[in-house]
């Protein structure tokens, strides 16, 4: 049974920094590209970050370049999202999602809340 695991989230003050991680099992996670959402509330689901299983190239949303640094560790199945500098607008529930790209298998974590608030 996969499953994926968010920590690492909570309170944090405006220019503050967190480092979420999303721990896998059941899974290898060399086998998938990994990336990091969001949904604050009341909104839709947005995607942050991606990091690919082939090069570890990285893409980001606009407004997380700069800020925002995604990372992974295939030997301990874990993904990462270094955040600095975070605004009151990323406050939301941070999941991480493994997938194979233009495929239907993918991975869902439960989410873990960031809160950045003074």
């Amino acid at each position: 049974q996969v499953q994926l695991v968010e920590s690492g989230g909570g309170l944090v003050q405006p220019g503050g920094s967190l480092r979420l991680s999303c721990k896998g099992s059941g899974i290898t996670f060399g086998r998938y590209a990994l990336s990091w959402w969001r949904q604050e509330l009341g909104k839709e689901r947005e995607w942050v970050a991606t990091i690919s299983n082939v090069d570890d190239g990285t893409n980001y949303a606009n407004s997380v370049k700069g800020r925002f640094t995604i990372s992974r560790d295939d030997a301990e199945n874990t993904l990462y999202l270094q955040m600095n500098s975070l605004k009151l607008e990323d406050t939301a529930v941070y999941y991480c999602k493994a997938f194979i790209p233009r495929s239907d298998n993918d991975y869902w974590g439960q989410g873990t809340q960031v809160t950045v608030s003074s």
